[in-house]
C-alpha cells in the first residue's frame, strides 16, 4: 500500500497525469472508463453472518480496571448482568486484525457545535461522528459496503431479526432482549413507540435527520407494540424493503424515553421549544445505547465521551466492546480536521476535498508520517441540477419562469452538458488519476451502474452552440450574451442564477468553472454563493434556477432514499417539486423514471431490479436529467496506530466512515497506545451529573 502511495505521489509531484484526453464528438456515446488509481483499496465481500450474530457466550470480560474499581466495589453489577440475554457478537474472522485489546483514545476534530442531546426532537450534537458514537438504530447500514450483493440488506442492530407476512404488508421485528441504556435503564419497545408516536408522527417535532411518516410509507403506515421486545409494521405496499434502510442512522434511532417522556409536552406543561432544549450540551452523561457517553463539554474546545458500561455488543471471546475507552471531538473547523489528522494531532478524518489530495499523498508517503491514507471507490460526485418545475415551486418571477421553460427543453439541456469540459473541470480541482468523467445518474463502480446503459454527450462547444441557435436563442444586442426570444421575459439577456455552497472550496470551484464554460455558450450565469443552512433553505424552497449539488445516497446505493431517484411524490425530489397547487408537471421521461422507480420498489427479484436500473440510467442520461460534472474517491486519513480498519471502507456510501469502519471494534495494540485519555479509568456518572465517576 505505502509503496503504491509513494509511487503515485512521486508521479504527481513531477506533473505526470495519467488521464486520457477526451474525444470530441457531437454524437452521444458511452463514457470513458475511470482512470486506474493504484492507491484505492478494495473491500473483501462477505455475508451478513460472517460479520455478526446474536448469541450467548460462556463467559464475558471487560477492562480489568472496570472490574476492580466498579464491580468489586458494588458500583456496577457484573458484566454478564449488564449485557443482554443474547448480545450482538462480532466475528473475529471478519476483523482485519482480529480480537482487540482495551485502551487508548480516538481523537476527532469537527467543525460543528452541539445544540444539545435531544436529537429525536431535532437537536444537533455537532456531527463529525458524535451522533454515530452515541445513537443506535433499529438497523445498520454503514458496513454494507462489504456485504455481498446477493445478501444486500440492512444489518440487524437493535432489531435483531424480522420477518414479513405472506402478503408482504406486515413486518414483525424482534428487538434485542435485555439490553440497557448507559444508565442501566432497560431498552424495550416503549422507547421505540415513544419515538414513533410522539416524534415521527408529531407534526410539532422534526427529529434530527428530518424523519417523518414519508420515510416509512406515509400517514397510512402503522407501527404497534406486540410485547416488550416485539413490534409490528403495517404498510400499504407489499414488501417495501427500502424502509429497512430508513430504520438505520439517522431516521430511526430511539431516544431514552425514561428521561425524555417526563419533559415532552404531551406528558408535561412544557412547550415544544422547552422540550427540545431541555437537555443542553452541558447536561452530562446523557443516556445512550451507543458505545460512548458524553462526560465533558467545554464550549468551543472539546467534547469527551467515555465507554458505555452497559454496551450490548461483544467479540467472540466475550470481551465487552468498545475496545477504545475514550473518544474526543475537538471543536474547531472542518478544514482543520484534515490538517490535524495529517499532522497526527487528530486521528481520523474524511478527506473529501480533492484540492488537498496531492499534498496529503505527499505527506502520507513519508515513512515517518503519523497517518495513512486509504482511498475508497469514486462515490463523491457533483452534478448541475436545473429547476424543472414549470408550475410555481418557489414562486418564480418572469425571468426565472423563462429559465425554467428552457430547463425543461431537452435540446437546451443537451447544449449545456456538451458545453461542460469535464476533463478540464476535474483537473481544475486536482491533477492526477483522481477525478473521472461523470455524465450524471448512477456512479461508475457502484452496484447498479451499467456502462452500456449510460448515454454520454462529450464536450463539443460548436455542437452545443448550434443547438441553442436552433432554439432561436440569439445574441440580439451584440453584447456576447444570448437573449430570450422576443415576447419571452422581454427579450432580455439570458441570466441564470447558480446556487452553490460556500462551506467547501470544491463546490465554489466547480460553480466558478460552470460559470466560465457557460460564457462560451453565450449564457450569463450569476453565482449565488451561500453558506450551508442558507443554501439549503433556498433549494428546499425552490428558489433557484440551477444549483451545483453533491449527489447523495440514492445515486450511490439506489436502495436508500429510493423514492428520491425520481419525483415520486409532490415534495420528494431535489430539483422538481410540486407547485403551489400541489401538482407535479412531469415531463414524459420523468413519468417513465417514476414508473421505473416504483417498479424497483415493488419487486424483490434481484435480476429484475438490475434490469430496471439499467433502464433508469439510460432514460436519465439520455434525457440529461441533471448535468454530471465530476466524480472522485474520498480517502480516510487514519492514524497508523489503529487496527481493525476494514479495507475499502468508503468515506460515504450507505453511511459515513465513522459507521463504516465499525468503531466499537477498532483498537490500538498495546505497544502503540498513547497517553491521551483525559479521564483514565473512569465511567459515566449518573444522568445530569457533573462528569464521570472514578
Amino acid at each position: 500500500m505505502y509503496g503504491k502511495l509513494f509511487a503515485l505521489g512521486a508521479g504527481l509531484l513531477f506533473g505526470t497525469s495519467v488521464l486520457c484526453l477526451e474525444v470530441r464528438a457531437s454524437e452521444p456515446t458511452t463514457p470513458p472508463d475511470p482512470p486506474e488509481f493504484p492507491a484505492q483499496s478494495e473491500p473483501v465481500f462477505v455475508g451478513v453472518s460472517d460479520i455478526l450474530e446474536y448469541r450467548a457466550l460462556p463467559e464475558y470480560h471487560e477492562p480489568e480496571w472496570v472490574t476492580e474499581k466498579f464491580v468489586k466495589t458494588g458500583k456496577l453489577p457484573p458484566v454478564k448482568e449488564r449485557l443482554p440475554k443474547e448480545p450482538l457478537v462480532y466475528k473475529a474472522a471478519n476483523m482485519p486484525d482480529g480480537i482487540g485489546v482495551y485502551g487508548d483514545v480516538m481523537r476527532h476534530v469537527i467543525g460543528g457545535r452541539p445544540e444539545g442531546w435531544n436529537y429525536i426532537a431535532g437537536q444537533s450534537q455537532g456531527w463529525g461522528g458524535i451522533d454515530i458514537g452515541m445513537m443506535e438504530c433499529l438497523t445498520r447500514t454503514g458496513p454494507l459496503f462489504m456485504v455481498k450483493a446477493e445478501e444486500l440488506q440492512p444489518l440487524p442492530n437493535l432489531a435483531k431479526s424480522w420477518e414479513w407476512s405472506d402478503d408482504g404488508h406486515q413486518l414483525t421485528m424482534h428487538l434485542i432482549e435485555g439490553a440497557k441504556w448507559s444508565d442501566g435503564d432497560p431498552f424495550d419497545a416503549e422507547d421505540v413507540m415513544f419515538y414513533w408516536e410522539d416524534h415521527v408522527l408529531d407534526p410539532n417535532l422534526t427529529p434530527l435527520n428530518g424523519a417523518s411518516p414519508a420515510n416509512f410509507g406515509g400517514e397510512s403506515t402503522k407501527l404497534e407494540k406486540i410485547d416488550n421486545y416485539t413490534i409490528r409494521w403495517t404498510f400499504d405496499t407489499p414488501f417495501p424493503t427500502e424502509y429497512l434502510y430508513q430504520m438505520a442512522y439517522g431516521n430511526f434511532c430511539p431516544g431514552p424515553s425514561h428521561i425524555l417522556k417526563p419533559k415532552h409536552p404531551k406528558y408535561s406543561d412544557n412547550t415544544y421549544e422547552e422540550y427540545k432544549n431541555a437537555f443542553p450540551p452541558e447536561f452530562m452523561n446523557w443516556p445512550v445505547m451507543g458505545a460512548w457517553v458524553p462526560v465533558e463539554y467545554r464550549p468551543d474546545d472539546i467534547i469527551v465521551l467515555r465507554r458505555n458500561p452497559y454496551y450490548w455488543k461483544v467479540d467472540e471471546e466475550g470481551n465487552q466492546l468498545p475496545y477504545l475507552d475514550e473518544v474526543h471531538y475537538r471543536l474547531s473547523t472542518w478544514a482543520d480536521r484534515d490538517v490535524q489528522a495529517v499532522a497526527g494531532s487528530g486521528d481520523f478524518s474524511n478527506l473529501e476535498q480533492p484540492e488537498s489530495y496531492v499534498e496529503a499523498l505527499r505527506r502520507g508517503s513519508d515513512e515517518s508520517a503519523p497517518a495513512r491514507l486509504q482511498f475508497g471507490p469514486r462515490t463523491i460526485g457533483y452534478t448541475l441540477q436545473m429547476n424543472l418545475s414549470g408550475n410555481g415551486w418557489g414562486d418564480p418571477d418572469e425571468r426565472a419562469q423563462a429559465v425554467r421553460e428552457l430547463n425543461r427543453n431537452l435540446d437546451f439541456r443537451k447544449a449545456v452538458t456538451m458545453a461542460i469540459d469535464r476533463q478540464r473541470l476535474g483537473e481544475s480541482l486536482v491533477r492526477g488519476p483522481f477525478t473521472a468523467i461523470y455524465p450524471g445518474g448512477l456512479y461508475a463502480g457502484t452496484t447498479y451502474y451499467d456502462k452500456e446503459s449510460t448515454v454520454y454527450y462529450p464536450y463539443d462547444i460548436e455542437a452545443a452552440n448550434a443547438l441553442l441557435d436552433g432554439l432561436g436563442l440569439k445574441d440580439t444586442d451584440g453584447n456576447g450574451v444570448r437573449n430570450f426570444p422576443e415576447g419571452t421575459a422581454g427579450g432580455r439577456d439570458i441570466e441564470i442564477t447558480l446556487l452553490a455552497n460556500t462551506d467547501y472550496n470544491t463546490d465554489r470551484n466547480l460553480a466558478e468553472g460552470v460559470v466560465n464554460m457557460m460564457q462560451e455558450l453565450g449564457l450569463r450565469v450569476i453565482l449565488n454563493l451561500q453558506q450551508g443552512t442558507a443554501r439549503d433553505d433556498l433549494y428546499q424552497s425552490g428558489r433557484f434556477d440551477w444549483q451545483v449539488f453533491r449527489q447523495t445516497a440514492e445515486m450511490v446505493t439506489v436502495v436508500q432514499n429510493t423514492a428520491m431517484l425520481a419525483p415520486t411524490g409532490p415534495q420528494v425530489h431535489q430539483f422538481h417539486r410540486a407547485g403551489s397547487d400541489g401538482t407535479l408537471d412531469l415531463l414524459p421521461f420523468e413519468q417513465e423514471l417514476v414508473d421505473i422507480v416504483n417498479a424497483f420498489v415493488r419487486t424483490q427479484d434481484l435480476n429484475e431490479r438490475a434490469e430496471l436500473m439499467k433502464r433508469y440510467q439510460k432514460v436519465y442520461t439520455e434525457n440529461v436529467y441533471s448535468v454530471g460534472l465530476t466524480q472522485y474517491p474520498g480517502a480516510l486519513i487514519i492514524n497508523k496506530r489503529f487496527a481493525n480498519i476494514p479495507a475499502g471502507a468508503p468515506i460515504y456510501m450507505y453511511n459515513w466512515a465513522e459507521d463504516n469502519i465499525i468503531r466499537e471494534r477498532v483498537y490500538v495494540p498495546k505497544d502503540k497506545q498513547q497517553d491521551y485519555e483525559l479521564y483514565p479509568q473512569s465511567l459515566p456518572g449518573e444522568p445530569g451529573g457533573d462528569g464521570p465517576i472514578t
